[in-house]
């Protein structure tokens, strides 16, 4: 049985008759690859705004616009030189679009303007090196998602502010009344935006000293001032107690709209120190602050976890036998099994290499070991092509530790990874838990070339 599973999680629609790129169109597929993502070149408008319109996966549209003067507006057209008006009114204008250009268009302030009025995603100048180009793009898909939850907690009287309206851009808000318990709160849970009232600070600005002197403060918190009223002074005073910015109070409209932008600089500088650039998964940093977060709530709500560590067997030998890209395309293919079999509440992480993690919410350690095999089995069963009609399966083994037999995110990772060592030990292509040392597996399928 083949699992049927798109390769890449999100694609380039690319329109530019003279491939422009100082190196080569096959380089810079292969950098978009490695970053999960594909391109589609088009050399003819009619089919690139065809494709654009068709597109329901949301991927990035590109256009080169020197191809403008050698691209005739559609087969028939005899033109040498399309226009850019005649260009924009043809692009599907629900989509948004990201226009390279030379340093002399680049150098054209109402070029410039014309572009950004017309559902301009984003511009760049050329000429530019692929790897720059497939970063840029890469960061342009992270700024297009959602997101995580935001967490804001806020000191101070809420006045008009709507938490509902809020919720909705995924920031939950949580009040605080008490300033000498802030700290304890914050330490809780773990807010990503501590909002306080010149108020009071006032009354106690040592408020931001003791959140910043914690050794377990998270670095990318923002800490910001709410100021009722402009006060050059005190904003001085906050800035050197340590906080991050000064959020005028305007209308309750306003400030909601600030801090919804706030929490998108946020996820986007989350994900980009949190997530993994190959797979989009968590990798071991957002994976700590996740599961972390995620055992405390366990903790709170009574909840079991299953924790699992996963590695690709003889991954080695498929990198020296098929090369590093195809061991690259391996891992891709086993990140999209594994998440699509993953609760919204759980954490898929790479955690390095060929290593995976995956922590499984309000779940017993023998529900995570048959989870985790269901896992095995479907990526054991999908078929890699290493050459022309030659197909082979590849197999992953694991360990799962259970919380709360094991309290920490540390001492899960240990315990799990223990089970994934006796896995390797005895025959690979399982799966092993085990209490107090004791390892139990999963029956041992057929091993293939894994």
């Amino acid at each position: 049985m083949t699992i049927d599973v798109p390769l890449y999680k999100n694609k380039v629609l690319f329109l530019s008759q003279n491939f422009f790129i100082k190196d080569n169109r096959s380089e810079l597929l292969l950098c978009a690859h490695k970053y999960d993502f594909d391109i589609l070149f088009f050399s003819e408008v009619s089919s690139f705004v065809a494709a654009v319109e068709s597109d329901q996966c949301k991927g990035l549209h590109v256009i080169d616009l020197d191809a403008l003067h050698t691209m005739q507006a559609d087969m028939q057209d005899s033109r040498k030189t399309l226009m850019l008006g005649e260009l924009l009114q043809r692009l599907p204008s629900e989509q948004n679009y990201v226009y390279l250009q030379s340093a002399r268009q680049g150098s054209r302030f109402l070029l410039q303007q014309r572009l950004v009025d017309s559902n301009c995603l984003a511009y760049a100048e050329k000429p530019i090196a692929n790897d720059v180009l497939v970063d840029k793009l890469f960061n342009l898909f992270v700024q297009q998602k959602r997101g995580d939850m935001i967490r804001l907690v806020y000191l101070g009287e809420l006045g008009d502010l709507d938490p509902a309206q809020l919720l909705c851009e995924r920031i939950e808000v949580t009040q605080h009344l008490d300033a000498q318990t802030l700290h304890l709160r914050v330490k809780e849970l773990q807010p990503d935006i501590v909002l306080i009232t010149d108020a009071e600070f006032t009354r106690t600005e040592s408020l931001v000293r003791v959140l910043r002197k914690n050794m377990e403060a998270d670095p990318v918190r923002e800490i910001a001032l709410l100021q009722m009223q402009p006060d050059p002074v005190l904003t001085r005073r906050a800035l050197a107690s340590g906080f991050d910015a000064i959020i005028p109070m305007g209308d309750a409209g306003l400030l909601a709209a600030q801090l919804i932008n706030r929490a998108s600089k946020i996820r986007i500088s989350r994900d980009l120190i949190g997530k993994d650039r190959a797979t989009g998964l968590l990798n071991k940093v957002g994976l700590q602050k996740k599961a972390q977060e995620l055992i405390r709530r366990a903790g709170l709500e009574s909840r079991p976890l299953a924790f699992g560590v996963i590695d690709i067997d003889k991954f080695k030998t498929i990198n020296d036998t098929w090369g590093h890209y195809f061991g690259d395309i391996v891992i891709k293919r086993l990140s999209l099994t594994l998440a699509s079999q993953v609760g919204e509440s759980d954490l898929l992480s790479r955690f390095g290499g060929e290593e995976f993690v995956v922590v499984f919410w309000d779940c017993t350690l023998e529900q995570g070991q048959a989870k985790l095999d269901a896992m095995r089995q479907a990526f054991g069963a999908i078929a890699f092509e290493v050459g022309t009609g030659e197909l082979r399966h590849f197999s992953f083994s694991g360990g799962v530790a259970s919380y709360p037999e094991y309290k920490s995110e540390n001492e899960l990772f240990l315990q799990a990874d223990a089970m994934l060592y006796q896995a390797k030990q005895g025959g690979r292509n399982q799966i092993c838990t085990g209490s107090s040392g004791q390892a139990t597996k999963t029956p041992t399928a057929s091993v293939g070339a894994g």
